[in-house]
């Protein structure tokens, strides 16, 4: 199987997950905090480890505001509704995953919150547009940082920036940038950067992450256990457990560690460039095949390993990814990749796009087939 859905989640992981989960599931998988037993202490250990490894890459304010969460939709979630209050005023854009639409949708229809959609250009959002829709009683701006369904980078610094004159607090959805493209809490005003373990991290499915930044005061998402503190009759307000009620994800925590040491070791930009450089030749591939489209502008140097294709008349992404599958062994993703508004505003609701996205493990040869397998498609239909 050629696989190009890293975008969905990555695979293959690196040799040294797969030995990092399987060495942890057989000696140090018990729960952590609640015994004092050593297999109870290793596996503590791991999620200190992965905490201070997550603020080393980050650049954090400091390794107890790392919250391990189910994925990066309940790390959005444990954001969103652990922020806004009845009467706040929030910020999103057309360009972002469900899991920020969403909640943020929910809360609008309930009448909780106010809400306006940034309208995005060709894939990217203009910073004066965001300050232009700043009110008195805006409290939150939720946006993505690379688009899940083109791939565009947005500009989060300059957002971050203008979100901060504001006094508003900032949320980054980072699910397709992190280990790919650089984020420094130190120099940019991120106040809530969410993300999951399983995609550019290559850790396994059911990890995700959320910073909490020291302007930020969310309530408590759910309360529970937290191992070190059973005496008070209402969540520990210490962080990291305060967010963390109920046993972890250890095992994939440990397969997160490990997947993060090993993008450090492989240098972010470069994994970024290698599947740019990949993307390139669909583009180019595109720019001569007849029918076809990129959505989007493309630019590499604002992209990361994702990319849409707007299929020609008489074909749908659905059927295509079928074939490319079934006949050709190819995985991609076709449809509306969790994104309607988006797809709205490229004009490809409801069928969506077809969605490719490189890893750090795909090869010319394979992109050479999928472009093959595309080429002898168009020529039975077109």
């Amino acid at each position: 199987m050629i696989y190009l859905d890293n975008a969905a989640t990555s695979f293959p992981k690196p040799e040294s997950v797969y030995q990092a989960l399987d060495k942890f599931a057989r000696t140090s998988l018990a729960n952590p905090g609640r015994s004092g037993h050593k297999m109870a202490l290793a596996s503590e250990r791991v999620l200190d480890d992965a905490r201070h490894a997550l603020n080393q890459f980050f650049k954090g304010e400091s390794p107890d505001r790392w919250i391990f969460t189910l994925n990066c939709t309940d790390a959005l979630n444990i954001a969103i509704k652990g922020t806004v209050d009845p009467g706040d005023h929030v910020i999103t854009s057309d360009l972002e995953h469900n899991s920020i639409s969403r909640p943020l949708r929910a809360l609008e229809k309930a009448g909780t919150i106010s809400l306006t959609r940034i309208a995005s250009n060709g894939g990217y959002l203009d910073p004066e547009a965001i300050r232009t829709a700043i009110t008195p009683k805006t409290r939150l701006v939720a946006i993505t940082h690379a688009a899940n369904v083109l791939g565009t980078v947005q500009p989060i610094a300059a957002i971050g920036a203008i979100v901060r004159q504001a006094n508003a607090l900032f949320l980054v959805d980072a699910a397709q940038s992190v280990g790919v493209m650089p984020i420094d809490l130190k120099t940019t005003p991120i106040d809530y950067l969410a993300f999951p373990g399983h995609k550019a991290l290559y850790g396994p499915t059911g990890t995700g992450v959320l910073y909490v930044g020291p302007r930020a005061k969310p309530r408590a998402w759910r309360e529970g256990g937290t191992g070190g503190d059973s005496k008070t009759e209402t969540q520990p307000e210490i962080m990291p457990y305060f967010l963390e009620g109920g046993t972890p994800n250890v095992l994939g925590v440990a397969g997160l560690l490990a997947g993060i040491r090993w993008v450090v070791d492989h240098d972010p930009d470069t994994l970024r460039r290698h599947e740019v450089d990949l993307l390139q030749r669909v583009v180019d591939w595109v720019e001569t095949a007849e029918g076809w489209q990129i959505a989007g502008d493309w630019d590499r140097d604002r992209h990361v390993g994702a990319l849409s294709l707007i299929v020609p008349d008489g074909l749908t992404s659905q059927d295509l990814s079928s074939i490319l599958d079934t006949s050709f062994e190819i995985a991609v993703r076709p449809g509306l990749h969790c994104a309607p508004y988006l797809h709205r505003r490229l004009g490809t609701f409801p069928d969506g796009t077809l969605r490719l996205s490189p890893g750090p493990f795909t090869t010319d040869d394979h992109i050479s087939t999928f472009i093959n397998a595309l080429t002898e498609i168009s020529a039975g239909v077109l």
